[in-house]
């Protein structure tokens, strides 16, 4: 690539993007001369050009040719910030769909050709493909901005609207031949596109697509990624006809008048400017005006007013939407006009923010003399209960099952057969002073879902107690009093560092737009944090492989011990997990196994008179001082003898935790059983 513009590389990702491990990008540029020199950095973060990189690549035959993308990303991160980034990758997209250049949007010759060499790439691989590939690693590294559905999510929504708009018969979307899908605050377009693809498949002749977004980035890409889609469809007549728009549709409603069949809408959360005072006697708050502090409720009015009779939208929003107080009259409305069908409430990590079990609501706009809406009852899915996350294993959505959950609950919610977690609820009782629509607390487990899961939960706790009571032995037989009345003299991490015995390294703070939220993707890096040990000591945030931040992480490899330098948090131990970025405050030891043992070290290290030691004051918040922590200077084989004393505790800890929790839900299931009044006669 010859750009004017040098764009610099790390030396991880020079290791990337040859396919190799960053030991051997080092080893490269300590034995060959003609390594380019580094252009900006320090010595022991050095980087360089791109550019040079790849010539020298190439002309010492290790170009990893498989990964011409990969090449394309770090220009396109280059730029100088996510609108100019964004705005490049949207003219590719455009370019690549056969469309004119933006004539509006002044590109610079070096941006201009970075794009033309992506057009080409793209030209010879896949316009698609490439496209793709450039929109996802931006929503990864702006992932904090810009918040996406999920593509089975998206498709599950686009089926639920299209559902329910074909509840009804006699003026069902596709009946005269053609269905309008619109979203109202599209993104780059992940909700439009999964309409589309399920219109098609419903059979609909004809599609009009329409999508507007107040973020003019966001909505450049979601017109070239419908412009791509209807290139790569490879049909003979037009695949749709697209209108996206920049545009604030609760201010400035782009599509005013045009009735739409299903509308499909994440709508930002939380938004406090909206548009309250200049929107007060607006049309469409047809359930009355939305409060200041319910802005997600004055999109689930827009939406129904896009709607032509019979037609559907579907939304998905924060839980908090379904309980307020200050929106429990326009709830109590929707509920009375029956254009509110159903509420779903989905497991937590479906969507962000992950942490909450986002709910979906499926609305429709009755049909002209239809006579009563059938608004006597709602349908509440409570998919968060159905599939509870477990604490002990890392947890991603199983899509299919839960699509197939949220499927059978609207098939089957009036049959004998209705799943459990799904019921249809009278409406008169949610008209009360909460109208609370919160699916969990109408939905009372029933005894042959409850039943199962608490024998289950038995065997569990059984094999755990067992387990305590096996490693309880072992450590009760641990003979203490034969221990030598001599104390070995004792050494500091900081003197085992200088003499080789080990490395310590300290965690850094990643850049904010580096660090992603949620489950981690496959090859993510999971970032491990003080808070999150505050919590309960699992990561709740994750790096790219590929971003600079990572390359220079600090990763606990297994095998390797954490420290924690904070005395709240205190604690070490030997990482047994998936490689790990480390926070601020949390330090990673690496020992050399030919002098000292992981388990003793780890052991001797997290004793709590050792942290009063290294701590640099008293209070809770108080760093230790990780180099001054003290180990027993004693021979290998005794240090091994120990570090199985250290692991039984450990185990022993960790069974005594999991008991302790599962021992708690067990209480509170049982209790529930038993006030329900579930105990069986005794013969």
């Amino acid at each position: 690539m010859s750009t004017s513009r040098a764009v610099p590389v790390t030396l991880a990702e020079i290791a990337r993007l040859a396919g190799v491990g960053r030991a051997a990008v080092s080893n490269w540029r300590r034995r060959h001369p003609s390594f380019p020199e580094r252009i900006a950095g320090t010595d022991t973060n050095p980087q360089f050009s791109l550019t040079d990189i790849e010539g020298w690549l190439r002309d010492n035959k290790k170009l990893k040719k498989s990964a011409e993308r990969e090449w394309l990303w770090p220009g396109f991160e280059a730029l100088g910030g996510r609108d100019k980034t964004g705005a490049a990758i949207a003219e590719v997209g455009r370019l690549l769909s056969g469309r004119a250049s933006d004539e509006g949007e002044e590109i610079r010759a070096d941006t201009r050709e970075l794009i033309e060499r992506a057009v080409d790439l793209g030209q010879r691989e896949g316009g698609t493909e490439t496209f793709a590939f450039l929109l996802r690693r931006w929503l990864d590294v702006h992932v904090r901005q810009i918040a996406t559905t999920p593509e089975p999510l998206a498709s599950l929504m686009a089926e639920l609207a299209l559902g329910a708009a074909n509840g009804v018969a006699g003026d069902s979307p596709g009946s005269s031949g053609g269905i309008t899908v619109m979203d109202p605050a599209c993104g780059p377009g992940h909700l439009l596109l999964a309409g589309a693809d399920a219109a098609r498949a419903s059979g609909a002749e004809a599609l009009t697509l329409l999508g507007s977004d107040q973020d003019a980035v966001l909505a450049s890409l979601a017109d070239s990624r419908m412009a791509l889609a209807e290139r790569e469809s490879h049909r003979e007549k037009e695949w749709a006809q697209v209108s996206v728009r920049a545009a604030d549709s609760l201010r400035d409603d782009p599509f005013s008048g045009t009735p739409a069949d299903i509308v499909l809408c994440n709508p930002p959360f939380n938004e406090r400017d909206w548009g309250y005072e200049e929107l007060a006697t607006d049309a469409r708050w047809s359930h009355g005006l939305p409060p200041r502090t319910e802005p997600e409720l004055a999109w689930v009015q827009h939406c129904l007013a896009q709607l032509r009779p019979g037609g559907a939208a579907v939304l998905l929003l924060p839980p908090a939407v379904a309980a307020r107080k200050a929106g429990r009259r326009i709830r109590g409305s929707l509920l009375r006009t029956g254009q509110l069908r159903a509420v779903v409430a989905l497991p937590p990590g479906c969507a962000a923010p992950h942490s909450v079990s986002l709910h979906l609501w499926v609305l429709r706009m009755p049909v002209h003399g239809e006579g009563t809406p059938v608004g006597d009852r709602l349908l509440v899915a409570d998919a968060a209960s159905r599939f509870p996350r477990d604490a002990e294993e890392k947890w991603t959505p199983d899509w299919a099952a839960i699509s197939a959950f949220v499927r059978e609950a609207v098939e089957e919610a009036d049959s004998p057969q209705a799943p459990a977690c799904v019921r249809q609820v009278p409406v008169i009782e949610l008209l009360n002073d909460e109208v609370d629509l919160t699916p969990g607390r109408h939905i009372a487990p029933s005894p042959a879902d409850t039943a199962p899961r608490l024998a289950e939960s038995w065997r569990e706790f059984t094999g755990l107690t067992a387990n305590v009571n096996k490693s309880a032995r072992l450590l009760a037989a641990l003979d203490l009093a034969t221990a030598e009345a001599d104390t070995p003299t004792a050494t500091t991490v900081a003197e085992f560092a200088r003499a080789g015995a080990l490395t310590l390294r300290g965690g850094q703070q990643p850049p904010e737009e580096s660090i992603h939220v949620g489950p981690p993707s496959d090859d993510g890096i999971p970032l491990l944090t003080v808070p999150d040990l505050l919590v309960d000591g699992e990561p709740r945030s994750w790096l790219a492989p590929g971003t600079a931040a990572a390359g220079e992480a600090v990763i606990a490899e297994p095998g390797d011990i954490v420290v924690v330098g904070v005395a709240r948090a205190f604690s070490a131990w030997v990482h047994e997990g998936p490689p790990t970025a480390l926070g601020p405050q949390l330090h990673a030891v690496r020992v050399q196994p030919e002098q000292l043992d992981a388990w003793f070290l780890a052991g001797s290290l997290r004793a709590p008179a050792n942290a009063r030691q290294a701590g640099t004051h008293t209070t809770n918040s108080s760093r230790i001082d990780v180099r001054r922590l003290q180990i027993r200077q004693v021979p290998l084989g005794e240090q091994r003898r120990y570090g199985e004393a250290f692991r039984e505790l450990t185990a022993f800890e960790r069974l005594l935790r999991r008991a302790a929790d599962l021992g708690t839900s067990l209480a509170r299931d049982l209790g529930d059983e038993l006030a329900a009044g579930r105990l069986a006669n005794q013969a």
